[in-house]
């Protein structure tokens, strides 16, 4: 007889059901976690939600209880350079402050806008469900203190746990499950409307209950008629403050790396197939200096940006490698060896080290245009950066920078005859670099006028492109397109001979200007939308 053998234990996997049909909104949780937490005044890692649903006279109050939805497949994890956000085996996602270095990359991926920057320490935290309660066998904080047992916690392996019994045999919700997180936050019985932070209406001027008024970081979408996401009358009556994690210094970042980035390959290019001589200052000198200077500017604005900037270096000792933090890192510091190299190999007259250096060169410097899409695109909070076109709109980009940059130092250095307009007696470098402006200029325009005119697959998308062309980014859209489109007209009436090639030099900061002010556009406009 052959002795059956009992099936090996799950492990444990702690998961939170929310009943709002106990839920009375007393705020006890978001107190209670507060107290035992310490989580500073004007932060919260949980907070009730006030829905106003239905009109007057019949109306009535939804509550949602808001916090980290402790995700199977968490975003946020995988987005940390240095695990500094890391999932247990219990399935609780936990947070290590002392290796934080406040990249705010967390907050940028997290559909459910759970985590926020501490005020007093500066790293990211979130709700981790009490794990050092847990550890200890008791409950969580705001599970003990809730007044109507509304908030449950159990394993959701064990079946005889009340939990586990819930989302097994109960209709339950989770938020944003196309965003194919797996949540182990289930809501019972709640309202649609507090679920889909899109579905209730705001109130006008950002003006709360109890007279608590909209910061200026907060996320308000307002007069936008795609705002809408349900047919029922919901009105927005109580929130907190929302804000953006990455502001103008990301997105002057991206410029400026499309200019370091761009420069290089644009000049690589012209002596690969001719244009420009080898022993040519463009060359020797102009390349690594510029290319080299807008590099260290980019870095000192990611720097700048982090929370926790002396820990910087974390990135390349403890680093995560699912991370695009990380792979852009490392990127950035082979391209600037690159560029080290060449500078170099100038001073030493080296024209035979400068042209293998070009064998590295070229994709690293490609890999910097473009390693922010896969970075973005890490971001699943934000629709409008899931875009497969991104990367060659990057690339796009960074050789419409640097030319421009090159234009005007090429007609200083080797224009001699810029006034007349037969452009092949121009000289070559000048031409290159009126024909690749005008042309990326123009690719830059026509991706644009796809990004906002084909329909986008979900509402928050599409809230993204009303806020970057009606609503709030609509001047630095609308002034950098005109201003893009100028940059990119003048080149091309050079190129086809109709006004001389020092007209069409002037094209070059005009395109540089318009693609600072999209990129601020496009980069805030993504952030715009609220999650919560």
């Amino acid at each position: 007889m052959i002795e059956q053998q009992a099936a090996p234990e799950e492990p444990v996997q702690w998961a939170k059901v929310i009943d709002h049909t106990r839920c009375i909104g007393c705020h006890a949780c978001t107190t209670a976690c507060k107290s035992e937490n310490v989580v500073p005044i004007g932060v919260t890692r949980t907070y009730v939600k006030h829905v106003d649903v239905g009109v007057f006279p019949q109306v009535r109050r939804a509550h949602q209880v808001t916090r980290c939805n402790q995700c199977a497949h968490a975003p946020c994890v995988t987005a940390c350079p240095t695990a500094a956000m890391f999932k247990r085996a219990d399935g609780i996602v936990d947070f290590d402050k002392s290796i934080c270095i406040g990249c705010k990359a967390c907050m940028a991926a997290c559909p459910y806008d759970a985590i926020f920057i501490n005020p007093e320490d500066h790293s990211a935290e979130k709700c981790n469900l009490c794990a050092h309660r847990i550890d200890v066998g008791l409950e969580p904080a705001c599970v003990v203190v809730c007044p109507t047992q509304a908030i449950l916690i159990g394993d959701m392996n064990d079946q005889t746990s009340y939990v586990a019994q819930i989302i097994n045999r109960e209709a339950v919700n989770v938020r944003r499950p196309e965003k194919e997180t797996l949540p182990k936050l289930f809501y019972k019985g709640a309202h649609q409307a507090t679920l889909d932070p899109l579905a209730a209406r705001r109130p006008e001027a950002g003006l709360f209950m109890w007279s608590e008024q909209r910061q200026s970081s907060e996320h308000v979408v307002s007069g936008n008629p795609t705002f809408s996401n349900t047919s029922a009358a919901a009105l927005l009556s109580y929130d907190v403050a929302h804000s953006i994690p990455w502001d103008w210094r990301v997105s002057l970042y991206t410029w400026t790396k499309g200019i370091a980035a761009g420069v290089y390959l644009a000049a690589a290019l012209f002596v690969l197939f001719g244009f420009l001589r080898a022993e040519s200052w463009l060359w020797l000198w102009v390349t690594p200096v510029v290319s080299g200077t807008f590099l260290g500017i980019t870095g000192a604005l990611l720097l700048w940006d982090l929370e926790h900037p002396a820990r910087f270096y974390m990135i390349f000792t403890r680093a995560q490698w699912k991370s695009w933090l990380v792979k852009g890192a490392f990127i950035i510091a082979g391209y600037s060896l690159v560029l080290a190299l060449h500078f170099i190999a100038s001073l030493l007259g080296s024209k035979s080290l400068q042209s293998w250096l070009m064998v590295p060169g070229i994709p690293l410097s490609i890999l910097t245009a473009i390693y922010t899409a896969y970075l973005f695109a890490q971001a699943k909070a934000r629709d409008l950066w899931q875009n497969p076109l991104l990367p060659p709109h990057l690339l796009v980009q960074a050789l419409l920078l640097g030319s421009a940059v090159l234009l005007p130092i090429a007609a200083r250095l080797e224009g001699t005859r810029l006034s007349i307009t037969f452009i092949d007696t121009v000289p070559p470098p000048v031409v290159a670099s009126l024909w690749i402006l005008a042309i990326t200029s123009l690719l830059h325009l026509l991706m644009i006028w796809g990004e906002v005119s084909l329909t986008h697959p979900t509402a928050h998308a599409r809230v993204a492109i009303w806020e970057m062309v009606r609503g709030r980014y609509k001047s630095n859209f609308w002034i950098g397109i005109v201003l893009s489109a100028l940059g990119g007209a003048l080149p091309w009436l050079a190129v086809l001979g109709y006004v001389n090639a020092s007209i069409g030099v002037g094209g070059a900061p005009l395109a540089l200007v318009g693609l600072m002010l999209f990129e601020h556009a496009y980069v805030q406009a993504g952030q715009s939308v609220p999650l919560a």
